[in-house]
């Protein structure tokens, strides 16, 4: 079983792709791995993975190579798989099973589910449906919802609304994979910068109450055959919130985390909130990892993570193991049948 991480992407988080991809680079350095790369323009290519450093990557370095590096080969992605372009042949490159870790739109907005499964390509990732509901954070709402998991109250935000609201507040542009233009609004003077801020990027916002000193806690896991695998619970370091900064810089972590000191009670009832949010949102085939607000003993689905950062494989105690059970789990659709019988009985017509 030979595996591919696909990473990179047109995104507000292509750097941060790439750092995620480097980081899973060193868990799998003692496996055959293939790296894919999609850059900026959408183009797909090898990384030899001696060459998954940053400096790589920067400035486009990876076009040209350089001293110790080589030029990365092109490929192109059809029926089953990526290609290589030879001279006078293509020859489809050796990967049973891909692994999308391309954040934000491209990865976690369904563009490459949408690649994977036209193409007829194995894959860990969410599938189509699934990366638009947790892509979105409105339908991630809806999605709790039906799932019968509690989430925090929320106002939808257009651009150009006349919006009042109880401060403080988090506002949130809707169609951004992670903490991305969000930000912590006090009065209605921030309002209007963070309103500004967050439609630069996004047609559409939610606003959230500010909660202080909140409780969160991360919890990643997959369905395997039926049955559920969780990781390790985890209460990351923040500040008032989890900022960009906070957040993607920890997407570099290789090492283990000390599990979250936190009561059985909770800790089932985030078990349990995240096996409903799974199987209601059709997250099949997928590694995700749920972050919850803890209110009183109560938990409330913050977001979902379809692609979560190096895999999160800083949260498993056994995460190769869990990647290689999970890869050897994914089957492709049924093909459809396909006959032309009515076109026949319009030719005997005419």
């Amino acid at each position: 079983m030979r595996l591919g991480v696909v990473f990179g992407g047109q995104s507000y988080e292509h750097e941060v792709s790439i750092i995620s991809a480097i980081a899973l680079s060193k868990v799998f350095k003692s496996e055959d791995v293939a790296y894919i790369f999609c850059d900026k323009d959408r183009k797909f290519y090898l990384i030899d993975p001696k060459n998954m450093v940053a400096s790589y990557f920067k400035d486009g370095a990876y076009k040209t190579g350089g001293i110790g590096f080589g030029k990365p080969k092109d490929l192109h992605i059809s029926n089953g798989g990526f290609y290589l372009n030879g001279m006078f042949s293509k020859d489809k490159f050796p990967v049973d099973v891909y692994i999308n870790l391309i954040h934000g739109c491209d990865g976690e907005d369904g563009k490459m589910a949408s690649l994977f499964d036209f193409f007829g390509i194995k894959y860990i990732g969410p599938r189509i449906e699934a990366s638009v509901l947790s892509y979105n954070k409105i339908l991630t709402k809806n999605l709790a919802a039906l799932a019968g998991v509690k989430t925090i109250n929320y106002a939808i935000v257009k651009k150009n609304s006349l919006a009042t609201f109880k401060y403080p507040l988090i506002l949130k542009p809707a169609r951004l994979g992670s903490s991305i233009g969000i930000g912590i609004v006090n009065n209605s003077h921030e309002l209007d910068i963070a309103m500004d801020k967050a439609f630069d990027l996004d047609d559409t916002a939610i606003v959230e109450p500010y909660v202080a000193n909140i409780k969160e806690y991360n919890l990643a896991g997959c369905k395997i055959d039926g049955k559920f695998i969780y990781s390790n619970i985890e209460e990351p370091v923040k500040k008032d919130y989890l900022d960009f900064d906070q957040k993607y810089m920890d997407f570099s972590r290789t090492g283990k985390i000390e599990p979250a000191a936190v009561g059985q009670s909770v800790q089932d009832n985030m078990k349990e909130a995240f096996h409903k949010i799974y199987n209601t949102g059709g997250f099949d085939g997928a590694l995700i990892r749920c972050d919850f607000f803890v209110i009183n003993n109560e938990v409330y689905l913050n977001e979902i993570n379809p692609c979560p950062g190096s895999m999160a494989n800083y949260l498993f105690d056994n995460f190769t193991e869990v990647i290689k059970k999970l890869a050897n789990s994914i089957e492709l659709p049924k093909e459809i049948p396909v006959s032309y019988d009515l076109i026949d009985k319009l030719m005997d017509i005419k």
